[in-house]
């Protein structure tokens, strides 16, 4: 698959704002259009960060058909934005069905979590990955993120499918192994390496990543395109190891509970959501951790 086709860069995990129990479908908009005008490459909706495990069919189809919409009006004005769709489930049907959805409405590829709960073996993901990429002729990537899913995607089972899969392209490592990134570069140069961890960002691409797909750049999404672009683009390593420093505290910070509790609150903090909603189970931080989130934005410049 040709590097021009498949989706890198600077990418982010778009949260999902509600109001009033709804996808607020306008902040929506607005949020993605924020990315883009500071530097992001590519649009990632409806991810785990998005919410997707508790958005009903239709919400996770509105929000991949806003993001695509968004997408292709910055086009029309010169802008080369993506949009990486989430398409993960735990039934191989349901993410091949919006994974065919995405295709259809013009998404340029698909991320794909393991499957939750199910447990699978190593042999089940790879004919579930295979069953849900065969349906699609745009470009899948993996994405493998065993604390919260419950199963590890194995080196072997990824080199398997990008070698025998021929539009899987490439996995979001969030295992926090570095050790791992290394072994499938060596293994696989071809294969697209992309950060799923903020604060592996800078060794995940110094090691061959080409791109990250960040929960941190829902908030700074200028700091995380210059990181990722200092290296992809200027092959400025210092320049993107002392933003990684610079980043450090804050990625720590929103992740001290589960994804995307603090990011949101610290959203709404920063004035970028109208009101701090999730979806039941999940609920807002404890406030010992509002007030240090609170304390940590202090030191950042958030960008409306």
């Amino acid at each position: 698959m040709e590097l021009q086709n498949q989706v890198i860069g600077a990418m982010t995990a778009l949260v999902t704002p509600f109001k009033k129990g709804k996808v607020d479908l306008n902040t929506y908009e607005k949020l993605i259009q924020r990315q883009i005008n500071n530097g992001i490459d590519a649009i990632v909706p409806v991810g785990t960060t998005g919410e997707s495990a508790t958005l009903s069919h239709n919400e996770h189809k509105e929000c991949i058909e806003i993001a695509i919409k968004v997408a292709k009006e910055n086009r029309l004005k010169g802008l080369n934005i993506k949009v990486l769709a989430g398409a993960g489930s735990n039934s191989t049907q349901e993410a091949l069905e919006i994974a065919r959805f995405a295709q259809d409405c013009g998404a340029d590829g698909i991320l794909c979590v393991t499957p939750y709960y199910n447990k699978p073996t190593q042999e089940g993901l790879y004919q579930h990955y295979k069953t849900v990429a065969n349906a699609i002729e745009i470009p899948l990537m993996l994405y493998n993120v065993p604390v919260r899913t419950g199963v590890s995607l194995e080196t072997s089972t990824i080199l398997r499918l990008f070698k025998e899969v021929r539009n899987i392209y490439g996995v979001k490592e969030a295992s926090g192994s570095i050790e791992k990134i290394i072994d499938l570069n060596m293994n696989a140069k071809d294969l697209v390496l992309v950060s799923g961890e903020d604060v592996l960002n800078y060794p995940i691409l110094c090691c061959g990543g080409l791109g990250v797909i960040s929960v941190t750049s829902n908030l700074l999404p200028n700091k995380i395109a210059e990181l990722t672009h200092s290296i992809l683009k200027q092959r400025d390593f210092d320049k993107s190891h002392n933003l990684n420093n610079e980043l450090y505290i804050i990625n720590k910070a929103l992740f001290c509970e589960s994804n995307p509790i603090p990011i949101k609150a610290a959203m709404y903090l920063s004035g970028l959501l109208e009101s701090l909603e999730y979806r039941l189970p999940l609920v807002a931080p404890s406030v010992e951790n509002m007030k240090y989130l609170e304390e940590i934005l202090k030191n950042y410049e958030v960008i409306q």
